[in-house]
């Protein structure tokens, strides 16, 4: 068993597994791979998630570790999301469930 912020865990696929667990998570570190983006280009990526959700999620990830938040002293305010290292090393592994998932769904994905 592992405990990890007062939640225990089975293993660590089961810990690893609770990082990006949810709808949002893995498609808002696969849209920042490659480039820092602000958070409307974040919320159309992510089509059909609410600006709370995608608030929540973002602030997961932050916490996690996995992403990066840049706020620029200016007026209006500019924030910018970027990958961490640690966020870096996921995207690969989230890239080869997407190209698993494409392999053997090809027949339901548009």
């Amino acid at each position: 068993m592992i405990e990890h912020n007062n939640k225990n865990y089975i293993c660590p696929l089961d810990l690893g597994f609770e990082t990006i667990r949810g709808k949002w998570k893995s498609i808002l570190l696969l849209n920042l791979y490659g480039s820092s983006k602000r958070f409307l280009e974040l919320k159309r990526s992510a089509i059909g998630v609410s600006h709370k959700v995608l608030t929540d999620n973002l602030k997961q990830l932050e916490y996690d570790g996995l992403i990066n938040k840049v706020v620029y002293a200016q007026v209006p305010p500019k924030v910018e999301y970027s990958l961490t290292k640690k966020g870096e090393e996921l995207v690969s592994a989230l890239t080869l469930i997407r190209s698993w998932s494409k392999k053997y769904y090809s027949n339901i994905i548009c």
